[in-house]
């Protein structure tokens, strides 16, 4: 089993759609990113945590999960880099491989010795892109297939499918 822990805010301050979009909107830059984790996490199987600082959103700690994707805001006064190491030490065991996508060098090594592996936010971004093109190709091929059957889908139909492959149900 593989499970990726990806500090949020981390990933949008570092990629640069994501960090435009902060400035006017950090709910909908948050949003997209669980939405790309989403995509990442239905095409790779990996399980995927996003954890999120509370100091953008003050409070008690938030879990939800959105798709099949965990989301966690963490405490107030409680970093995402210590909640990962905290998730790193508990996930860790024989048969679980661990990632940390995060660009802080002082978390990578952290958590390196944690036994994860490292992953930077250019690393992940790189990723990400390259399944969303892979996804892209792959629907495509499809709707080429689907006009020359004889059986169609209506949009109402393809939206339920979609719904299940991104496990949103």
């Amino acid at each position: 089993m593989e499970i990726l822990l990806v500090d949020g805010y981390n990933m949008i301050g570092d990629w640069p759609e994501l960090r435009v979009l902060r400035e006017k909107d950090l709910a909908a830059a948050r949003d997209i990113l669980v939405d790309k984790m989403a995509e990442y996490q239905a095409y790779t199987g990996m399980r995927v945590i996003v954890v999120f600082d509370a100091h953008f959103v003050p409070g008690s700690e938030t879990k939800y999960k959105n798709y099949r994707i965990e989301v966690i805001f963490t405490k107030e006064n409680e970093s995402a880099d210590e909640r990962i190491e905290k998730l790193a030490k508990e996930l860790k065991d024989i048969r679980t491989e661990i990632h940390v996508a995060t660009s802080d060098f002082l978390e990578q090594w952290v958590t390196f010795g944690l036994g994860a592996l490292r992953k930077s936010a250019r690393e992940l971004a790189i990723e990400v892109n390259q399944i969303e093109q892979r996804i892209s190709r792959q629907v495509d091929d499809m709707k080429k297939q689907r006009r020359s059957s004889s059986l169609t889908l209506s949009d109402e139909v393809a939206e339920i499918f979609e719904k299940w492959r991104r496990g949103d149900r």
